[in-house]
């Protein structure tokens, strides 16, 4: 497996709460982890909840080399956009999940690209782009007294040493395993799939995940 020692990990949107606990989870791992935010001074607020860095989300980006996007899929293309620059030749985890909700629950937006992590690879032609960590509960995330992460982890791209290391990186958090899931042409019904595991949260008062048989 890809050794993740000595990497620093940017996280884009990590003040809120996927990022956040993804945050923590490598923290506590070792790795060495960048909050980032719009806003400098809430990134350093968190970070200091943590205890890592935060800077703002183009000084994350540029620090880092390895950047997770967990930002609102509203502000995807926007921010994506800005950071292309700093973002050049590193590789991009995009775990956003474009998803509307009305009155029968959550469904998946159409995206123009195909998918939030296509929309990420046409902005960022010099970066390596991946998909991952759709499906792991930001509840479960920032519970330190759930040592283990249940679930398996997802991870798409083009890219194969780009997806190794971030089987890596899922695989560094206890209890979490990586798995490849296809070609990043595929990450459309991985990011619709997380209307699916809201569903069944609401109806079971869980906080699902999903494991991979046989492999």
């Amino acid at each position: 497996m890809t050794d993740v020692t000595g990497l620093t990990v940017g996280v884009l949107g990590g003040t809120g709460p996927q990022g956040k606990g993804l945050a923590l989870r490598w923290a506590k791992a070792g790795i060495k982890v960048i909050i980032g935010s719009r806003s400098a001074e809430r990134a350093e607020a968190t970070a200091s909840e943590l205890g890592v860095t935060g800077l703002d989300n183009a000084g994350t980006a540029a620090a880092a080399d390895v950047v997770l996007v967990a930002v609102p899929w509203e502000g995807h293309g926007e921010l994506l956009t800005s950071l292309r620059e700093q973002l050049r030749g590193k590789i991009v985890i995009d775990c956003v999940n474009p998803l509307g909700f009305d009155k029968q629950g959550p469904f998946a937006l159409p995206v123009e690209e195909g998918s939030a992590a296509q929309q990420a690879a046409r902005l960022l032609p010099e970066s390596r782009v991946t998909a991952a960590f759709h499906h792991v509960s930001a509840v479960h995330l920032v519970d330190l007294s759930i040592p283990e992460m249940d679930t398996d982890v997802l991870v798409l791209g083009d890219d194969r040493d780009a997806t190794d290391l971030v089987r890596a990186l899922a695989d560094a958090i206890p209890g979490m395993r990586g798995v490849y899931g296809g070609r990043l042409r595929n990450a459309h019904q991985v990011e619709a799939f997380t209307a699916n595991l809201i569903a069944i949260n609401r109806r079971y008062k869980a906080h699902a995940g999903i494991r991979v048989t046989d492999v």
